[in-house]
């Protein structure tokens, strides 16, 4: 494109000064005007090119990274569940007892590797469809029931004070069981990054200028302000997570967004280190036709 763009560049000279030098002499005058009408739509090619071929190289990238980062997050699995599988095969286990521990390994493994593909899947299908869910009218206050219900089986009724504060009868438009369990990820990860001893999550829903904003507070450990964008990319895990060494794969987050912005809506942020976090999902409010 460059060898291209250089005589292209010239001509377009040659073209302004055939129309400067033209004068009343129609013949150079309309001369120079094709010129220069042909070295803009050449120029117009070339941009449209260079910006083709940047965007192209940026998606290979993103593919090759992401291909990367899948290869890895898969392999960590199924090296643990070869290398146990090896100890049984060669027979390298002795009591009952040891190979019952590693057939529970095993187990343990193929089921963070099942989890790990299914969350791909679930990922990929969303991104691909802004249509993906079957999408009525949905009451707040019930895609929060059945978000703290799923929340129950996480938290394996652990201490913690969980509290709701919801404005009667909001209700937005789309599918109540995506809503849900995105809501629920935010519940689980409030979970995960607040110091055992005092727990305290609240869920908070309110309406603000045509919009519903349902959020998740806590008083964990808190999220730096550098990685608060970071953090909703797939496979991406705060400095909290892997200081602390809390399980996850890193696609929650990115599940969270992937379903909220499949229904029009959008995902804020605000935390400190130290200061706890709040998640808003904030959602068109629905209102029925008169």
């Amino acid at each position: 494109m460059l060898a291209a763009l250089v005589p292209t560049v010239l001509i377009t000279a040659i073209g302004i000064i055939l129309v400067v030098s033209g004068g009343s002499k129609s013949l150079s005058l309309v001369g120079g005007i094709l010129v220069l009408a042909f070295c803009a739509t050449a120029l117009a090619g070339y941009a449209l090119g260079a910006r083709l071929v940047t965007r192209g190289a940026t998606l290979a990238s993103v593919q090759n990274e992401f291909l990367s980062q899948v290869s890895h997050e898969l392999r960590t699995p199924l090296t643990s569940i070869l290398l146990f599988i090896d100890t049984l095969r060669e027979d390298r286990v002795e009591s009952a007892e040891e190979r019952k521990r590693c057939l529970t390994v095993v187990h343990q493994e193929l089921t963070r590797l099942d989890g790990l593909v299914g969350k791909l899947i679930e990922l990929s299908k969303i991104e691909s469809r802004q249509d993906a869910f079957e999408q009525h009218p949905v009451r707040v206050a019930d895609l929060v029931r059945d978000a703290l219900a799923s929340f129950e089986a996480v938290r394996f009724g652990g201490d913690a004070d969980v509290r709701s504060d919801l404005e009667p009868d909001l209700v937005v438009y789309g599918n109540r069981a995506a809503l849900a369990q995105a809501l629920a990820n935010l519940l689980s990860n409030a979970w995960k990054y607040t110091r055992p001893a005092d727990k305290k999550i609240e869920v908070r829903a309110r309406a603000d200028r045509g919009n519903v904003s349902i959020s998740v507070t806590d008083n964990g450990v808190g999220i730096p302000r550098s990685e608060q964008t970071a953090i909703f990319e797939k496979f991406e895990r705060g400095s909290a997570a892997l200081d602390g060494g809390a399980s996850g794969s890193g696609l929650g987050l990115a599940i969270v967004r992937a379903v909220v912005e499949a229904h029009r809506g959008r995902v804020e942020v605000r935390s400190q280190a130290s200061r706890g976090a709040r998640f808003s999902i904030v959602l068109p409010l629905y209102r029925a036709a008169s």
